[in-house]
């Protein structure tokens, strides 16, 4: 059997002391699907993570994702596990065969849902694809991020439980409380704290909402058209107005047009990469004049650049630290929570994990990154036991 669009689909992932427990591979006759699943660790709880579709997923790198899940949600302190999925999603491909491929992998994944797996939004899945999966399972526990008017009674209380989409900004809120906790500590009070902002999508747009309504001024902002400064902060109105209508970034009026490289040199409080993966990388760290960054997009440097950076003293919130508001939301969904609920929730957790791992990577002076993974891998181990 060939496995088109998953070239690499080997026996590349190695067995270690946490997993994986299992590697999945799925493919329907039918619809022609393919797809795979990771259940890394469920020492804390049932395996979390998100479900992505693109035409080149490969089973390494759904384990290394899934394998970081187990860390972030250790770390988040909430009791799942840690797991993701992809299937193949050509390119190309209309609306109906994607729910079509979709709707299979997730009856073919059924015997590990809920009590092994549960899915959520990732790459090229949203709410709607939420949606799909739960009315081909008929389980409403299968996957979380569903659509807030999908609601049900269940769990033998009164009353109804509804779906919380990640579109709520769960992510951003908590890379905003991430900044908060390390502008803290760092003795910089986050009212008049400066901050640039690199992607302005899901996360980076909340993070320049909730950071703006703490009082800190949001100068600098790129994303794939290009970048603005804004020396005073930017007009929260209209820019708000531009976010809610998608309209391009650069339609933006009153601020600086300034290149995508230049906006690596402005001197800020606190800088967010919350764009792609290495957006940070060998030409530009030297440009960077930031006192804290925070991770709010997944990978967004190496970490021989972060270490170089902690060496400066340059305070690092990690990825899988700063972002974890989208999981501990998919918590509160699963434990049927509302929306009110579940920020507290992503709050409180955001809060103490940051400030746990800075705390210990200031005293012990090591990488927080280092001192991250030492005590999610502590929380696993002790459950494993």
């Amino acid at each position: 059997m060939t496995w088109t669009g998953m070239t690499n689909m080997k026996f590349l992932v190695k067995n270690d002391e946490f997993g994986p427990e299992y590697v999945v591979r799925v493919y329907d006759r039918k619809t022609g699907m393919r797809g795979v699943l990771v259940i890394d660790n469920t020492a804390l709880g049932p395996g979390k993570g998100g479900i992505r579709m693109t035409p080149d997923i490969t089973e390494e790198e759904v384990y290394r994702l899934a394998r970081t899940m187990t860390w972030k949600n250790a770390l988040a302190g909430i009791p799942f596990g840690g797991a993701k999925s992809g299937v193949v999603l050509p390119k190309g491909t209309s609306p109906e065969k994607k729910k079509e491929l979709l709707q299979a992998f997730a009856k073919k994944i059924m015997p590990f849902l809920p009590k092994k797996y549960i899915g959520g939004p990732d790459v090229n899945t949203g709410e709607r694809e939420m949606q799909w999966i739960v009315e081909a399972t008929g389980s409403w526990r299968s996957v979380t991020g569903k659509p807030a008017n999908l609601c049900m009674v269940s769990f033998g209380k009164k009353g109804e439980k509804c779906g919380i989409p990640h579109e709520f900004g769960s992510t951003g809120f908590g890379v905003a409380h991430a900044a908060k906790v390390a502008a803290e500590l760092s003795r910089i009070p986050i009212k008049g704290a400066t901050v640039a902002i690199h992607g302005f999508g899901n996360v980076g747009t909340f993070a320049y909402k909730f950071l703006t309504e703490m009082g800190a001024k949001v100068v600098a902002i790129a994303n794939h058209e290009g970048a603005l400064y804004a020396k005073n902060g930017f007009d929260k109105k209209q820019l708000t107005r531009m976010i809610d209508a998608r309209a391009p970034l650069l339609n933006y009026k009153g601020a600086k047009k300034i290149s995508s490289e230049a906006f690596w040199s402005v001197p800020v409080d606190i800088l967010i990469p919350a764009s792609v993966t290495d957006v940070i990388h060998e030409g530009n760290k030297k440009h960077i004049r930031a006192k804290i960054i925070v991770e709010g997009g997944n990978i967004p440097m190496r970490e021989p650049i972060e270490n170089e950076f902690w060496k400066k003293g340059i305070i690092i919130v990690p990825d899988f630290v700063a972002n974890a508001g989208g999981v501990i939301s998919s918590y509160a969904e699963y434990r049927g929570y509302n929306p009110k609920r579940m920020f507290e929730l992503v709050e409180k957790r955001i809060v103490s994990a940051t400030r746990t791992v800075l705390v210990r990577a200031m005293k012990t002076k090591k990488n927080p990154r280092a001192v991250a993974m030492e005590i999610a891998k502590e929380r696993v181990r002790e459950r494993m036991k």
